[in-house]
Protein backbone atom coordinates (compact mmCIF):
# COMPACT_ATOMS: atom_id res chain seq x y z
CA UNK A 1 0.00 0.00 0.00
CA UNK A 2 3.15 2.39 0.61
CA UNK A 3 3.53 4.69 -2.41
CA UNK A 4 0.45 4.20 -3.99
CA UNK A 5 -0.26 7.25 -6.59
CA UNK A 6 -3.46 7.94 -8.42
CA UNK A 7 -3.53 8.60 -12.30
CA UNK A 8 -1.50 11.71 -12.23
CA UNK A 9 0.91 10.88 -10.80
CA UNK A 10 -0.06 12.46 -6.89
CA UNK A 11 0.28 10.17 -3.64
CA UNK A 12 -2.93 8.63 -2.56
CA UNK A 13 -3.66 9.69 0.96
CA UNK A 14 -5.82 7.93 3.37
CA UNK A 15 -9.85 8.74 3.73
CA UNK A 16 -12.64 7.71 5.21
CA UNK A 17 -15.64 6.68 3.53
CA UNK A 18 -18.95 6.57 4.59
CA UNK A 19 -20.38 3.68 2.48
CA UNK A 20 -24.57 3.03 2.66
CA UNK A 21 -25.16 0.13 1.55
CA UNK A 22 -22.12 -1.80 2.37
CA UNK A 23 -23.68 -5.07 3.22
CA UNK A 24 -25.18 -5.77 -0.26
CA UNK A 25 -23.50 -7.08 -3.10
CA UNK A 26 -21.44 -4.51 -4.61
CA UNK A 27 -21.05 -3.17 -1.25
CA UNK A 28 -19.11 -6.18 0.37
CA UNK A 29 -17.03 -6.32 -2.91
CA UNK A 30 -15.91 -2.77 -2.47
CA UNK A 31 -15.26 -3.28 1.12
CA UNK A 32 -13.16 -6.06 0.42
CA UNK A 33 -11.10 -3.99 -2.13
CA UNK A 34 -10.62 -1.61 0.50
CA UNK A 35 -9.35 -3.25 2.89
CA UNK A 36 -6.98 -5.62 1.21
CA UNK A 37 -6.06 -2.89 -1.85
CA UNK A 38 -5.77 0.87 0.15
CA UNK A 39 -4.91 2.27 3.68
CA UNK A 40 -9.23 4.06 3.38
CA UNK A 41 -11.56 3.62 6.24
CA UNK A 42 -14.91 2.36 5.95
CA UNK A 43 -18.10 3.16 8.00
CA UNK A 44 -20.16 0.47 6.88
CA UNK A 45 -24.11 1.00 6.87
CA UNK A 46 -26.60 -1.12 6.42
CA UNK A 47 -29.28 -3.26 8.14
CA UNK A 48 -27.48 -6.39 6.88
CA UNK A 49 -24.23 -7.17 7.51
CA UNK A 50 -23.90 -10.98 6.21
CA UNK A 51 -22.22 -10.60 3.04
CA UNK A 52 -19.06 -8.49 4.85
CA UNK A 53 -18.80 -10.28 8.08
CA UNK A 54 -15.85 -12.12 7.27
CA UNK A 55 -14.52 -8.47 7.03
CA UNK A 56 -15.11 -7.81 10.61
CA UNK A 57 -14.19 -10.66 12.53
CA UNK A 58 -11.56 -11.46 14.10
CA UNK A 59 -9.92 -8.32 15.83
CA UNK A 60 -7.03 -10.28 14.31
CA UNK A 61 -7.99 -9.45 10.63
CA UNK A 62 -4.67 -6.95 9.27
CA UNK A 63 -7.67 -4.22 8.34
CA UNK A 64 -9.13 -4.44 12.00
CA UNK A 65 -9.82 -1.26 13.37
CA UNK A 66 -10.41 0.34 9.50
CA UNK A 67 -13.87 -1.05 9.11
CA UNK A 68 -16.90 -0.13 11.28
CA UNK A 69 -20.31 -1.60 11.02
CA UNK A 70 -23.21 0.79 11.87
CA UNK A 71 -26.54 -0.91 11.70
CA UNK A 72 -28.71 1.63 10.24
CA UNK A 73 -31.92 1.95 7.93
CA UNK A 74 -31.59 5.43 6.13
CA UNK A 75 -35.26 5.82 6.36
CA UNK A 76 -35.24 7.05 9.84
CA UNK A 77 -31.69 7.52 11.72
CA UNK A 78 -30.71 10.35 12.45
CA UNK A 79 -27.50 9.13 13.02
CA UNK A 80 -26.54 9.10 9.31
CA UNK A 81 -25.99 13.17 8.84
CA UNK A 82 -23.35 12.24 11.68
CA UNK A 83 -21.75 9.25 10.16
CA UNK A 84 -21.64 11.46 6.47
CA UNK A 85 -19.89 14.68 8.86
CA UNK A 86 -17.54 12.25 9.86
CA UNK A 87 -16.41 10.61 6.31
CA UNK A 88 -14.43 12.49 3.40
CA UNK A 89 -16.71 10.59 0.72
CA UNK A 90 -20.14 9.20 1.01
CA UNK A 91 -20.77 6.06 -1.45
CA UNK A 92 -24.58 5.46 -1.77
CA UNK A 93 -25.72 2.21 -3.04
CA UNK A 94 -28.86 1.63 -0.92
CA UNK A 95 -31.54 0.93 -3.64
CA UNK A 96 -34.94 -1.59 -4.37
CA UNK A 97 -33.40 -2.89 -7.52
CA UNK A 98 -35.24 -5.69 -8.41
CA UNK A 99 -37.27 -5.79 -11.68
CA UNK A 100 -40.98 -7.73 -9.78
CA UNK A 101 -40.50 -4.90 -7.70
CA UNK A 102 -41.15 -2.09 -10.29
CA UNK A 103 -44.22 -3.33 -10.90
CA UNK A 104 -45.96 -5.10 -7.52
CA UNK A 105 -44.33 -2.08 -5.80
CA UNK A 106 -43.52 1.03 -7.33
CA UNK A 107 -44.51 3.14 -4.29
CA UNK A 108 -41.92 1.40 -2.25
CA UNK A 109 -39.57 1.38 -5.37
CA UNK A 110 -39.75 5.13 -6.01
CA UNK A 111 -39.44 6.09 -2.18
CA UNK A 112 -36.41 3.58 -2.02
CA UNK A 113 -34.64 5.33 -5.16
CA UNK A 114 -35.82 8.59 -4.94
CA UNK A 115 -37.40 9.62 -1.59
CA UNK A 116 -34.82 7.98 0.77
CA UNK A 117 -31.82 9.38 -1.19
CA UNK A 118 -32.77 13.07 -0.54
CA UNK A 119 -31.08 13.46 2.91
CA UNK A 120 -28.14 11.79 1.34
CA UNK A 121 -27.52 14.31 -1.23
CA UNK A 122 -28.56 17.12 1.27
CA UNK A 123 -26.10 16.26 4.02
CA UNK A 124 -23.21 15.83 1.27
CA UNK A 125 -23.86 19.28 -0.48
CA UNK A 126 -24.56 20.93 2.93
CA UNK A 127 -21.24 19.73 4.94
CA UNK A 128 -19.19 20.02 1.22
CA UNK A 129 -18.79 16.09 1.19
CA UNK A 130 -18.18 14.61 -2.01
CA UNK A 131 -20.83 11.98 -3.22
CA UNK A 132 -20.53 8.78 -5.38
CA UNK A 133 -24.28 7.52 -6.03
CA UNK A 134 -25.10 4.81 -8.04
CA UNK A 135 -27.64 4.95 -10.51
CA UNK A 136 -28.50 2.24 -13.34
CA UNK A 137 -28.21 1.81 -16.71
CA UNK A 138 -32.19 1.80 -16.53
CA UNK A 139 -32.44 5.56 -16.28
CA UNK A 140 -31.62 5.05 -20.48
CA UNK A 141 -35.15 3.54 -20.76
CA UNK A 142 -36.10 1.95 -24.08
CA UNK A 143 -33.32 2.60 -27.24
CA UNK A 144 -34.40 4.96 -29.90
CA UNK A 145 -33.92 1.75 -32.13
CA UNK A 146 -36.85 0.21 -30.60
CA UNK A 147 -39.26 2.47 -32.05
CA UNK A 148 -37.66 1.95 -35.48
CA UNK A 149 -40.24 0.18 -37.85
CA UNK A 150 -39.05 -3.51 -37.88
CA UNK A 151 -37.59 -3.67 -41.40
CA UNK A 152 -36.08 -0.62 -41.35
CA UNK A 153 -31.99 -0.89 -42.47
CA UNK A 154 -31.32 1.66 -39.19
CA UNK A 155 -32.09 -1.10 -36.76
CA UNK A 156 -28.58 -2.04 -38.09
CA UNK A 157 -26.82 1.09 -37.11
CA UNK A 158 -25.46 0.81 -33.02
CA UNK A 159 -26.02 4.55 -33.20
CA UNK A 160 -29.63 3.61 -32.28
CA UNK A 161 -28.96 0.88 -29.39
CA UNK A 162 -25.48 2.07 -27.67
CA UNK A 163 -26.37 4.10 -24.66
CA UNK A 164 -23.83 7.51 -23.72
CA UNK A 165 -23.84 9.25 -20.65
CA UNK A 166 -23.99 12.94 -22.44
CA UNK A 167 -26.14 12.34 -25.71
CA UNK A 168 -28.77 9.15 -25.55
CA UNK A 169 -32.52 10.30 -24.22
CA UNK A 170 -34.12 8.60 -21.25
CA UNK A 171 -37.14 7.43 -22.89
CA UNK A 172 -39.83 5.58 -20.92
CA UNK A 173 -43.15 3.38 -21.43
CA UNK A 174 -46.30 5.08 -20.46
CA UNK A 175 -47.47 6.10 -16.63
CA UNK A 176 -49.55 2.97 -16.34
CA UNK A 177 -46.44 0.97 -16.97
CA UNK A 178 -45.26 0.75 -13.31
CA UNK A 179 -42.12 -0.79 -14.56
CA UNK A 180 -40.28 2.17 -15.29
CA UNK A 181 -41.03 3.47 -11.90
CA UNK A 182 -37.38 2.48 -10.88
CA UNK A 183 -35.78 3.86 -13.70
CA UNK A 184 -38.02 6.95 -13.45
CA UNK A 185 -36.88 7.67 -9.31
CA UNK A 186 -33.45 7.09 -10.17
CA UNK A 187 -33.60 9.58 -12.88
CA UNK A 188 -34.81 12.68 -10.72
CA UNK A 189 -32.22 11.53 -8.04
CA UNK A 190 -29.86 12.05 -10.90
CA UNK A 191 -30.87 15.46 -11.95
CA UNK A 192 -31.25 16.55 -8.57
CA UNK A 193 -27.66 15.48 -7.67
CA UNK A 194 -26.39 17.28 -10.82
CA UNK A 195 -28.34 20.38 -9.82
CA UNK A 196 -26.94 20.19 -6.49
CA UNK A 197 -23.73 20.52 -8.27
CA UNK A 198 -24.55 23.00 -10.39
CA UNK A 199 -25.95 25.70 -7.84
CA UNK A 200 -24.46 24.46 -4.47
CA UNK A 201 -20.88 22.92 -5.42
CA UNK A 202 -21.82 19.72 -4.19
CA UNK A 203 -18.73 17.73 -5.77
CA UNK A 204 -20.14 13.98 -7.09
CA UNK A 205 -19.58 11.24 -9.29
CA UNK A 206 -22.95 8.74 -10.68
CA UNK A 207 -22.38 5.68 -11.70
CA UNK A 208 -24.51 3.70 -14.30
CA UNK A 209 -23.76 0.08 -13.87
CA UNK A 210 -24.60 -2.54 -16.80
CA UNK A 211 -25.51 -5.62 -15.34
CA UNK A 212 -22.50 -6.30 -12.91
CA UNK A 213 -22.56 -10.39 -11.64
CA UNK A 214 -20.46 -12.15 -9.82
CA UNK A 215 -20.43 -14.23 -6.22
CA UNK A 216 -22.25 -12.86 -3.47
CA UNK A 217 -25.53 -11.68 -5.93
CA UNK A 218 -28.52 -12.38 -4.11
CA UNK A 219 -29.80 -15.96 -6.11
CA UNK A 220 -31.19 -18.34 -3.89
CA UNK A 221 -34.65 -17.31 -2.03
CA UNK A 222 -34.14 -17.38 1.64
CA UNK A 223 -30.72 -18.36 1.68
CA UNK A 224 -28.93 -15.49 -0.12
CA UNK A 225 -31.45 -13.06 -0.88
CA UNK A 226 -35.24 -12.08 -0.19
CA UNK A 227 -37.83 -15.10 0.26
CA UNK A 228 -40.33 -13.48 -1.63
CA UNK A 229 -40.84 -11.73 -5.26
CA UNK A 230 -38.38 -12.22 -8.40
CA UNK A 231 -34.78 -11.38 -8.79
CA UNK A 232 -32.71 -10.16 -11.86
CA UNK A 233 -32.13 -12.71 -14.87
CA UNK A 234 -29.04 -14.05 -14.08
CA UNK A 235 -30.53 -15.01 -10.32
CA UNK A 236 -33.47 -16.12 -11.23
CA UNK A 237 -31.40 -18.59 -13.86
CA UNK A 238 -28.74 -19.42 -11.10
CA UNK A 239 -31.92 -20.31 -8.95
CA UNK A 240 -33.43 -22.64 -11.59
CA UNK A 241 -30.10 -24.45 -12.42
CA UNK A 242 -29.56 -24.88 -8.52
CA UNK A 243 -33.18 -27.14 -8.34
CA UNK A 244 -32.65 -28.87 -11.48
CA UNK A 245 -35.75 -26.61 -13.29
CA UNK A 246 -36.31 -25.28 -16.59
CA UNK A 247 -34.97 -21.86 -17.28
CA UNK A 248 -38.18 -19.25 -17.83
CA UNK A 249 -37.91 -17.40 -20.69
CA UNK A 250 -39.51 -13.91 -20.59
CA UNK A 251 -41.52 -13.24 -24.10
CA UNK A 252 -38.90 -15.07 -25.84
CA UNK A 253 -35.56 -14.04 -23.89
CA UNK A 254 -35.27 -11.99 -26.88
CA UNK A 255 -33.93 -8.46 -25.15
CA UNK A 256 -30.37 -7.93 -25.57
CA UNK A 257 -28.12 -7.53 -22.18
CA UNK A 258 -24.44 -6.83 -21.54
CA UNK A 259 -22.93 -8.35 -18.17
CA UNK A 260 -19.87 -7.38 -16.28
CA UNK A 261 -17.81 -9.36 -13.34
CA UNK A 262 -18.09 -8.03 -10.39
CA UNK A 263 -14.36 -7.65 -9.49
CA UNK A 264 -13.96 -5.45 -12.94
CA UNK A 265 -16.45 -2.91 -12.07
CA UNK A 266 -15.22 -2.86 -8.61
CA UNK A 267 -11.71 -1.54 -10.52
CA UNK A 268 -13.26 1.49 -12.14
CA UNK A 269 -15.31 2.15 -8.96
CA UNK A 270 -11.67 2.87 -6.85
CA UNK A 271 -10.36 4.74 -9.87
CA UNK A 272 -13.47 7.02 -9.25
CA UNK A 273 -12.57 7.04 -5.36
CA UNK A 274 -9.17 7.84 -5.98
CA UNK A 275 -8.73 10.30 -9.22
CA UNK A 276 -11.77 12.93 -7.34
CA UNK A 277 -10.25 15.61 -9.59
CA UNK A 278 -10.63 13.09 -12.61
CA UNK A 279 -14.20 11.84 -11.62
CA UNK A 280 -15.81 14.87 -9.95
CA UNK A 281 -18.91 16.15 -11.92
CA UNK A 282 -18.95 13.12 -14.21
CA UNK A 283 -21.26 10.05 -15.16
CA UNK A 284 -20.07 6.67 -15.83
CA UNK A 285 -21.33 4.14 -17.83
CA UNK A 286 -19.91 0.61 -16.22
CA UNK A 287 -20.41 -2.57 -18.14
CA UNK A 288 -18.71 -4.55 -20.82
CA UNK A 289 -20.03 -3.73 -24.58
CA UNK A 290 -17.93 -7.21 -25.54
CA UNK A 291 -20.11 -9.74 -22.86
CA UNK A 292 -23.59 -8.99 -25.33
CA UNK A 293 -25.94 -11.83 -25.52
CA UNK A 294 -29.92 -12.30 -25.99
CA UNK A 295 -31.40 -13.51 -23.05
CA UNK A 296 -31.99 -16.62 -24.67
CA UNK A 297 -28.18 -17.26 -25.41
CA UNK A 298 -27.54 -16.66 -21.65
CA UNK A 299 -29.56 -19.01 -20.18
CA UNK A 300 -28.02 -21.63 -22.73
CA UNK A 301 -24.31 -20.31 -22.08
CA UNK A 302 -25.60 -20.97 -18.31
CA UNK A 303 -26.75 -24.08 -18.76
CA UNK A 304 -23.65 -25.51 -20.01
CA UNK A 305 -21.35 -23.75 -17.81
CA UNK A 306 -23.53 -25.26 -15.02
CA UNK A 307 -23.14 -28.74 -16.36
CA UNK A 308 -19.35 -28.66 -16.28
CA UNK A 309 -19.15 -26.66 -12.52
CA UNK A 310 -21.83 -28.71 -11.27
CA UNK A 311 -20.44 -32.49 -12.89
CA UNK A 312 -24.01 -33.49 -13.67
CA UNK A 313 -25.59 -33.36 -16.97
CA UNK A 314 -27.32 -30.84 -19.05
CA UNK A 315 -31.75 -30.38 -18.10
CA UNK A 316 -33.86 -32.28 -20.54
CA UNK A 317 -35.89 -29.15 -21.53
CA UNK A 318 -33.45 -26.30 -20.14
CA UNK A 319 -35.71 -23.47 -21.10
CA UNK A 320 -39.60 -22.94 -21.32
CA UNK A 321 -41.58 -19.39 -22.76
CA UNK A 322 -43.15 -17.12 -20.17
CA UNK A 323 -45.44 -14.68 -20.68
CA UNK A 324 -44.03 -11.12 -19.20
CA UNK A 325 -47.70 -10.69 -17.57
CA UNK A 326 -47.17 -14.19 -16.02
CA UNK A 327 -43.79 -13.67 -15.13
CA UNK A 328 -43.30 -10.09 -13.83
CA UNK A 329 -47.35 -9.39 -13.46
CA UNK A 330 -49.75 -6.31 -15.07
CA UNK A 331 -48.04 -2.99 -16.29
CA UNK A 332 -44.59 -4.79 -16.91
CA UNK A 333 -42.60 -3.70 -19.98
CA UNK A 334 -38.86 -3.57 -20.96
CA UNK A 335 -36.11 -2.12 -23.40
CA UNK A 336 -34.78 -4.24 -25.86
CA UNK A 337 -31.04 -3.97 -25.80
CA UNK A 338 -28.59 -1.89 -23.31
CA UNK A 339 -25.08 -1.39 -24.95
CA UNK A 340 -22.71 1.29 -22.97
CA UNK A 341 -20.88 3.78 -24.79
CA UNK A 342 -17.24 3.59 -22.96
CA UNK A 343 -15.73 6.61 -24.18
CA UNK A 344 -16.10 8.70 -20.98
CA UNK A 345 -14.58 6.33 -18.53
CA UNK A 346 -12.03 5.69 -20.93
CA UNK A 347 -10.89 8.82 -21.27
CA UNK A 348 -11.13 10.05 -17.84
CA UNK A 349 -10.12 7.17 -16.20
CA UNK A 350 -8.43 4.90 -18.87
CA UNK A 351 -10.67 1.78 -17.50
CA UNK A 352 -11.95 -0.78 -19.87
CA UNK A 353 -13.30 -4.31 -18.69
CA UNK A 354 -11.77 -7.49 -18.83
CA UNK A 355 -13.20 -10.86 -17.64
CA UNK A 356 -15.04 -12.92 -20.90
CA UNK A 357 -18.82 -13.75 -20.23
CA UNK A 358 -17.65 -17.65 -20.22
CA UNK A 359 -15.36 -17.06 -17.30
CA UNK A 360 -17.41 -14.73 -15.15
CA UNK A 361 -20.22 -16.89 -15.32
CA UNK A 362 -18.19 -19.84 -14.78
CA UNK A 363 -16.96 -18.42 -11.47
CA UNK A 364 -20.24 -16.96 -10.54
CA UNK A 365 -21.80 -20.77 -11.47
CA UNK A 366 -19.01 -21.92 -8.86
CA UNK A 367 -19.32 -19.89 -5.79
CA UNK A 368 -23.11 -20.87 -6.27
CA UNK A 369 -23.31 -24.27 -6.45
CA UNK A 370 -20.70 -24.45 -3.53
CA UNK A 371 -23.42 -22.37 -0.98
CA UNK A 372 -26.13 -24.12 -2.38
CA UNK A 373 -24.50 -27.25 -1.70
CA UNK A 374 -23.75 -26.08 1.95
CA UNK A 375 -26.60 -24.51 2.32
CA UNK A 376 -28.61 -27.47 1.35
CA UNK A 377 -26.44 -29.72 3.79
CA UNK A 378 -27.01 -27.96 6.88
CA UNK A 379 -31.16 -27.28 6.76
CA UNK A 380 -30.93 -31.49 6.28
CA UNK A 381 -28.56 -31.80 9.44
CA UNK A 382 -30.87 -29.13 11.16
CA UNK A 383 -34.38 -31.69 10.05
CA UNK A 384 -32.65 -34.52 11.27
CA UNK A 385 -31.54 -33.05 14.99
CA UNK A 386 -35.08 -32.47 15.14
Amino acid sequence: MAGRVDLDGNPIKPITICMIGAGGFIGSHLCEKLMSETPHTVLAVDVYSDKIKHLLEPASLPWNGRIQFHRINIKNDSRLEGLIKMADLTVNLAAICTPADYNTRPLDTIYSNFIDALPVVKYCSENGKRLIHFSTCEVYGKTVGAFLPQDSPLRQDPAYYVLSEDASPCIFGPIEKQRWSYACAKQLIERLIYAEGAENGLEFTIVRPFNWIGPRMDFIPGIDGPSEGVPRVLACFSNNLLRHEPLKLVDGGHSQRTFIYIKDAIEAVLLMIENPARANGHIFNVGNPNNEVTVRQLAEMMTQVYSKVSGGSPLETPTIDVSSKEFYGEGYDDSDKRIPDMTIINRQLGWNPKTSLWDLLESTLTYQHRTYAEAVKQAMSKTTAN
